[in-house]
């Protein structure tokens, strides 16, 4: 199994924030969650993917072609999802067969047809009066229609009712399931990556703090508590994001380090959300 996806130490620069070295690979496949606070790189890590954002450095491959050397046939095998819809007010969605398969090879009409009937999307219906989830099925259906092996996708459950997050998702599983596509999603609500993630990356302050398998970051960490008496100089060393509270202190430490603290303190296993949190505190130190 190769890699849909692999960036490799890129770098990128503004006036007051920096991608550092990022390197991280999504396996052909898989899906992959893409995490961080407002303002981590995200957003800024997938414009340089689309080549819609000039690199300081480094390389981006999708299936093993370069995405700037080689850019019309990256385009034709990848698809990108944003958290607002692109086209025209005015168009009906029946329009946008005949104005878009003139810029992929492999268009294929009667998907796109049997999309839009499986989700429920209306032909004569306008852009402008979709719901914000019937937009989010709009831009997969044409995603995938056009043959995409590589669904990149930001913030594409962000502001959806419950409903329409698990039709969303199940469309995202669905679509992964021969083992040739991939997918790879930002996304602040955790929870989807509980549901359908194998891989999550996770960026602080433009540089990757972890990267690999979910089950193998929720197994890296625990979550900490006990009495502020019973913590050295020492262990405090080895407790990201330490805070204090009326009872005593909180904390994540490296499931390795588990041993080293006394049986008085309580832990216990992480979920992604915590995982976040601490490391904002600790100012995403590795």
């Amino acid at each position: 199994m190769g890699n849909a996806l692999e960036v490799i130490n890129l770098n990128k620069r503004y006036n007051d924030f920096r991608l550092n070295s990022v390197s991280f690979a999504l396996p052909e496949g898989k899906i992959m969650g893409f995490v961080g606070q407002n303002g981590a790189g995200k957003t800024t890590t997938i414009r340089c993917i689309l080549n819609m954002a000039e690199r300081s450095n480094g390389e981006i491959k999708i299936y093993g072609l370069d995405n700037i050397h080689d850019e019309m046939a990256v385009k034709q095998e990848i698809a990108a999802v944003f958290d607002d819809i692109f086209f025209v007010d005015t168009w009906r969605i029946r329009d946008i067969d005949k104005i878009l398969k003139g810029f992929y090879d492999k268009w294929d009409s009667a998907k796109y047809a049997a999309y839009l009937k499986e989700f429920e999307l209306s032909p004569e219906k306008r852009v402008r009066e979709l719901s914000r989830g019937m937009k989010m099925k709009l831009m997969l259906a044409v995603a995938m229609s056009h043959g995409a092996k590589l669904l990149i996708l930001d913030e594409p459950t962000s502001g959806l009712d419950p409903v329409a997050r698990d039709e969303l998702l199940d469309i995202l599983s669905n679509y992964i399931s021969d083992g040739e596509k991939s997918v790879f999603f930002s996304t602040h609500i955790t929870s989807d990556l509980d549901r359908i993630a194998d891989y999550v990356t996770l960026i602080d302050h433009g540089k990757i703090f972890y990267t690999g398998e979910k089950t193998n970051l929720l197994n890296h960490f625990r979550i900490i508590s006990g009495s502020p008496a019973d913590i050295t100089t020492e262990l405090k060393g080895k407790i990201i994001g330490l805070s204090y509270t009326s009872e005593g202190f909180n904390g994540m430490i490296e499931s390795s380090d588990a041993a080293n603290f006394p049986s008085t303190m309580a832990t216990r296993a992480p979920v992604i959300d915590e995982i976040l949190i601490h490391i904002s505190k600790e100012g995403g130190q590795e």
